[in-house]
């Protein structure tokens, strides 16, 4: 077009040191994947060289390198200083004539008979900015909603200041960029009107475990500047890439945001006046703002993304309000995750809690103590002490010189794609976000301890607690005549526990994933228009996202089921169907209603027996609803089916033609299903009970609870639970042959081969097949195994 301006559509990757990275992106999409489906608002950038040609008139570049020459970017007050005073000279200074006449001639043809009643987002676009080896997030500014050429002007002279942002000075100090060697283009671009649709920000790997197949996808109402700066808690969603390539569904996890406030427009077109926060509907806080439509559309767009660009990215959405489309309106290569060596594993872990005081979204699995720094406004700063644990509303990326001194970062607002979030991985220090009120609930130099080590979820504990921190190797593990499987219940930190060495799960509890993501009796679902009103209340509240009650059981239960599917596939994973005791479910809201009073739950109503009852039937059939999805339309077909707690072999039998009943056939679609072999009956009855099942899994737990006769839940007699005791070892070795003998799988899942090494190399000599560990004992066991087996 120019030497001053170029159109998005020729623009491509090759264009970065002419329009930055943003821009360059931005026409290499329009490009190559409209074609594909993509679509990216149309535009035009200013050129570095303009931007150069700008900063050098009357000698304004440098008058600004002196100035930085001698500036220590660590003396805060002084970094604030200098930047102000850099800004405000850029926006002072004049376009040249011929500078200011390309802009108005290319925005004259964009505008085109849509007049000056179509606004636009001026967006900045670095030289080094968006490379795989450098990350800006957040540096330079954007401004949304600009109508008319003027205000247009006046927003791109902004956006060259704010190269001289705080931040962005700090930044190229630390990572050895030279001021002078970077420079900006601005991109002008149509706004997508998601002030009245939704937007928001997706990664093509996760963030928190750097798993490479999930797109993780944020959403909020309104524009989406307010879940990239922090001010509002979206709502999340993972997808499952090598569902989403054979067209079947691939949602594996929805999160319902709090979305408290959405950013619109105004009617002021003054630049910096062009946009508000206004309070977002109850009616609509309480609902998704995607449909599973729309949200496997966007994960299609980014999967497209990441292969055109060959790498993991970082993509930011609108949903247009008028139009109804989606569109894409930034994208950038993923910079923390992609650059993680996968070769060692570090785990941080809690070794002793406290009080709660706060909770939140956890970013950086990692743990930080301190004391607390509560922190208003950028003219605090200086005051911020290194080790200080950093309280704030939400972070400005302005504060990013302090950020990196901060032990860890705490927020009131935000997700895990916004500023704070991103930058903290970056620095690599724990932030929990979006805790609702921490500036609140922390007082200034109160002693605390943040973990975001412990799942989805950060805790702010009360006082230094003590925590831990292991690096292990995970190249060059031994070969093993026995495979190492392992426990896990909690989906939330599936895709972290499967960078460990293992050949899949050999237990997910159901029961965990219905405590901790459903919380509901699955009768009082069921009968939700028999509940009491208060309690009628509290559920529909808590279901209102979804489509009715069974709806809300099912998906959640199925998410859950195939976070975890998907984060171990192709191994197969293990799942028992829910072995809640009678007084566990009793503590699921309204269970009260529906669960006996007995004297001893752990040998009553459960299990196998529960399934056949008349009283748990619907709630068994959903449970089936939930796993048969996950199998066959989802097609994560490693998922295996164990029953727990069969008394009897008529038990047996009943299960597996319950089972068949309810879409679940033993050997349809593969599937196999698994006893747990947790009762005495069990081992010395065996080759009855194999005619049912394709195998076994040892529960060591009960198996020792029921042989030597003990509660293990009383105190009284906890002193002789020892799964090593003979006469349990002679009821696992009798199942351990039996299945042998029959070809049939034979494991062990319970707590006796993570907690006795000893224990875990007889197993090994009796000729078991796997055993599921906990994650925590995966290595020291592989190892010592390893060395047994020599």
């Amino acid at each position: 077009m120019s030497a001053n301006v170029m159109w998005f559509k020729d623009l491509g990757l090759s264009d970065v040191e002419s329009v930055g990275g943003k821009n360059a992106s931005l026409g290499e999409m329009v490009q190559h994947l409209s074609k594909a489906g993509v679509s990216v608002p149309d535009g035009f950038a200013t050129t570095a060289d303009a931007y150069r040609r700008f900063l050098a008139k009357d000698g304004l570049a440098d008058r600004i390198n002196a100035m930085l020459a001698e500036l220590d970017v660590d003396d805060v007050r002084r970094l604030v200083e200098m930047g102000r005073e850099i800004r405000d000279a850029v926006e002072a200074q004049d376009f040249p004539a011929d500078l200011e006449d390309d802009i108005r001639t290319a925005y004259q043809s964009l505008v085109g008979d849509a007049g000056d009643e179509v606004s636009w987002a001026v967006r900045s676009s670095a030289t080094a900015e968006d490379l795989p080896d450098a990350s800006f997030a957040g540096q330079q500014e954007t401004f949304l909603n600009i109508r008319g050429i003027d205000n247009i002007l006046h927003a791109i002279k902004l956006v060259f200041a704010s190269l001289y942002n705080d931040r962005a000075i700090a930044y190229r100090v630390h990572s050895n960029f030279d001021h002078s060697v970077v420079a900006l283009s601005a991109g002008i671009q149509r706004m997508v009107r998601s002030d009245i649709g939704a937007s928001g920000v997706m990664f093509t790997i996760d963030t928190e475990s750097g798993f490479p197949d999930a797109v993780f996808v944020t959403s909020s109402y309104g524009l989406g500047e307010a879940v990239v700066q922090g001010a509002v808690n979206p709502d999340e969603f993972y997808v499952y890439k090598p569902a989403l390539r054979q067209g079947r569904p691939a949602i594996l996890k929805r999160g319902l945001g709090g979305k408290a406030t959405k950013m619109v427009y105004t009617d002021d077109a003054a630049v910096g006046r062009t946009t508000e926060f206004v309070p977002v509907d109850e009616a609509d806080q309480v609902r998704l703002s995607l449909t599973d439509d729309e949200v496997t559309e966007l994960a299609a767009h980014a999967l497209k993304i990441e292969e055109h660009y060959g790498r993991p990215m970082d993509i930011e959405w609108g949903k247009d309000g008028v139009d109804g489309r989606l569109y894409i309106l930034q994208a950038r290569p993923e910079t923390v995750k992609s650059r993680a060596s996968g070769s060692t594993l570090q785990r941080f872990r809690m070794n002793e809690r406290g009080p709660v005081l706060v909770e939140g979204r956890a970013i950086g699995q990692k743990i930080g103590a301190g004391a607390v720094r509560l922190m208003s406004s950028i003219d605090a700063m200086h005051e911020f002490q290194p080790g200080e644990v950093l309280v704030a509303d939400m972070t400005d990326p302005d504060w990013e010189p302090i950020m990196k001194r901060a032990s860890a970062i705490v927020t009131n607002r935000g997700g895990r794609t916004c500023h704070a979030a991103i930058i903290a991985r970056e620095l690599g220090i724990p932030a929990v976000v979006g805790t609702g009120g921490a500036t609140r609930d922390l007082k200034e130099g109160q002693e605390v301890t943040v973990s975001c080590a412990e799942g989805d979820t950060g805790f702010v504990y009360d006082g230094r607690r003590d925590f831990s921190v292991s690096e292990t190797s995970l190249t060059d593990m031994p070969e093993l005549p026995v495979k190492i499987m392992m426990n896990v219940g909690t989906p939330e930190q599936a895709f972290e526990f499967s960078r460990l060495p293992n050949k899949g799960i050999g237990l997910a509890r159901l029961e965990f994933i219905i405590n901790r993501q459903i919380g509901i009796h699955p009768r009082a679902l069921l009968e939700l228009h028999d509940q009491e009103p208060g309690l009628k209340a509290e559920i529909e509240r808590l279901i209102t996202a979804y489509d009715s009650p069974r709806d809300f059981f099912v998906k959640r239960l199925s998410e859950g089921i195939a976070m975890l599917a998907a984060a171990f596939a192709p191994e197969p994973v293990i799942v028992r169907m829910s072995d809640f005791k009678s007084n566990e479910y009793a503590g699921l809201l309204g269970g009260q209603r529906y669960e006996p009073h007995e004297e001893n739950p752990m040998i009553g109503y459960r299990g196998a027996s529960r399934y056949l009852s008349a009283d748990f039937a619907d709630c068994f059939a959903m449970e089936c609803e939930a796993l048969r999805y996950v199998r066959d339309d989802m097609g994560l077909t490693n998922v295996k089916v164990m029953i727990p707690f069969v008394r009897t072999v008529a038990e047996a039998k009943g299960v597996i033609d319950l089972l068949g009943q309810h879409g679940l056939r033993r050997g349809g679609n593969d599937l196999q299903v698994v006893m747990m072999c947790e009762l005495p009956s069990n081992a010395v009855n065996a080759e009855e009970f194999l005619e049912h099942f394709d195998g076994f899994s040892i529960g060591s737990n009960d198996m020792t609870q029921l042989t030597l006769g003990l509660d293990r839940d009383s105190s009284l007699v906890a002193g002789s639970f020892d799964e090593r005791d003979p006469a349990v070892k002679k009821m696992l070795a009798m199942a351990i042959r039996a299945c042998r003998d029959q070809g049939k799988y034979i494991g062990i899942c319970g707590q006796g081969p993570s907690d006795h090494p000893d224990l875990a190399e007889w197993l090994l000599d009796e000729g078991i097949e796997s055993m599921s560990l906990n994650p925590d004992t995966v290595v020291d066991t592989w190892l010592r195994l390893a060395k047994h087996a020599r």
